[in-house]
């Protein structure tokens, strides 16, 4: 498809001005919370003194660092554990195209149709019937439960991607389903693996609305979760306020900066299949 100079101009335009749209915010957010503590800034105005041990004040009264490693904790099982059952899943609708797979898929569909919202409800009755309420598995299972059809769909989507005719020499050559799957399949989905690893991280840090209803310590909440506790804090200081935003934001922006190109890699080699 051939793109005239107008559309390559129109579109770096509006890349810019959602680039724009977008850092506004944050510089916002970053000239508050080098404001003095006493005082209520108003607009984005850079601070004739700044006061960059607000920064070191949040990090120390917010306990961030405790409250990262409960982030951490909730993310180290909810990442691995939702990609492993998605990419087994996500084979077998899309490789193996297992029976009835078909309705396990318009049953995914309508999973993901289901406002969050609604389902607090019956979470926390359940949970509670569990004896989880209060803990970090409060916030762990459900979030397993509730990003897998998004997770099962995005891998079912690459493995239909892959040519039947890699699987078809693979048993040709007498390998096995599992043989099959270790050595072709799963060395072929990294990059969407990758993506995926991502986009679940990222939601289970900035999760907010479990934690807060499911957890009654703040401590044991993710960091977004625990902005509650922030405000609870800092009421009367807007600059710490932002300061301790910032520094639950950080972590996000540098995995995604770091791994944005296999994020970019991953969404373009679905393009291309599709």
């Amino acid at each position: 498809m051939i793109v005239n100079k107008s559309e390559v101009i129109i579109g770096r335009v509006i890349l810019v001005l959602v680039l724009i749209l977008t850092l506004i915010p944050l510089a916002n957010m970053f000239s508050a919370a080098l404001q003095p503590a006493d005082e209520n800034p108003t607009g984005l105005t850079w601070p004739s003194d700044p006061q960059w041990g607000n920064f070191a004040q949040a990090f120390e009264t917010g306990h961030v660092f405790q409250l990262m490693g409960s982030s951490l904790f909730i993310v180290a099982f909810v990442v691995p554990i939702s990609l492993v059952i998605a990419t087994l899943a996500g084979y077998a609708l899309g490789n193996l195209r297992m029976k009835g797979g078909r309705f396990v898929f318009v049953f995914l569909l309508l999973g993901l149709t289901i406002p969050f919202e609604a389902l607090i409800i019956p979470l926390y009755y359940q949970i509670q019937s569990l004896g989880l309420l209060n803990t970090q598995w409060a916030i762990i299972l459900p979030l397993i439960g509730l990003y897998m059809p998004f997770s099962v769909i995005w891998m079912r989507a690459h493995f239909v991607g892959v040519p039947p005719e890699l699987s078809e020499a693979a048993r040709v050559d007498g390998a096995t389903t599992l043989q099959e799957f270790m050595r072709i399949q799963l060395p072929l989905a990294r990059p969407a693996l990758s993506a995926l690893a991502i986009l679940l991280f990222l939601w289970t840090w900035n999760q907010f609305l479990l934690p807060v209803v499911l957890v009654a310590d703040p401590l044991n909440r993710t960091v977004a979760g625990a902005l509650t506790f922030f405000q609870g804090q800092y009421s009367s200081s807007i600059p710490l306020l932002n300061a301790g935003a910032l520094l639950i934001i950080v972590p996000t922006i540098i995995v995604f900066v770091v791994f944005q190109r296999q994020f970019i890699q991953a969404l373009l080699q679905g393009a291309v299949k599709g």
